[in-house]
C-alpha cells in the first residue's frame, strides 16, 4: 500500500473508483462464521440450504460488506480516517463461487458541523456487484476529512 495525503478539498463528486473481482470460496465462509460465531445453517448446512428458496448455501452479509470495504481500501491517507457505514442493503444474495467486484463513487461533501474549518465529511457511494452484473449490497462510506486551512 502507498501512503497518499488526500485533504478534503481534494475530493470531487462523481469521482469513481471500480476494484478488480474477488472469488467468495466456502473458506471465507467457514472463516467469517467462526470470527463472528454466526453458524446459521443458511451459511454452513449445505443440505439444510438446498431445501430453501436460493437452494444453496448464502454468505454471510456482513462478509460481504467486509471483503468490499477491504477491496476499496488502497491507499493509506493520514488526512482521513473512516467515520462509518450508512444506508447498508443486503440486495441479493451471493453464493460460494460468486466472484465480486466493486464501485465506488464521491456522492457528498460537506463541512463538519463541529469544527467547519478544520474537517468535513465525505460520503462515498459503494455498490457491490457480481459477475452477472446484479447489485448484490448497497452502502455510503463515510469519511472524516482533514481540510488543509488545517494545516
Amino acid at each position: 500500500m502507498q501512503t497518499v495525503d488526500r485533504w478534503f478539498e481534494d475530493y470531487e463528486i462523481g469521482e469513481t473508483r471500480q476494484t478488480v473481482g474477488r472469488t467468495i470460496t466456502e473458506a471465507d465462509i467457514v472463516l467469517h462464521a467462526g470470527q463472528t460465531g454466526d453458524f446459521f445453517p443458511h451459511h454452513m448446512d449445505a443440505e439444510w440450504a438446498a431445501t430453501q428458496p436460493f437452494g444453496q448455501r448464502i454468505a454471510h452479509g456482513t462478509l460481504i460488506l467486509s471483503v468490499a470495504v477491504g477491496m476499496t481500501a488502497g491507499e493509506i491517507n493520514p488526512q482521513a480516517m473512516s467515520y462509518g457505514y450508512d444506508r447498508i442493503r443486503f440486495i441479493r444474495p451471493v453464493f460460494i463461487g460468486d466472484t465480486i467486484t466493486v464501485t465506488a463513487e464521491i456522492s457528498e461533501a460537506v463541512d463538519d458541523p463541529k469544527l467547519p474549518d478544520a474537517r468535513g465529511h465525505v460520503h462515498e457511494r459503494v455498490t457491490v456487484q457480481n459477475q452477472r452484473g446484479e447489485t448484490v449490497l448497497a452502502l455510503v462510506h463515510l469519511y472524516l476529512v482533514n481540510k488543509r486551512s488545517r494545516a
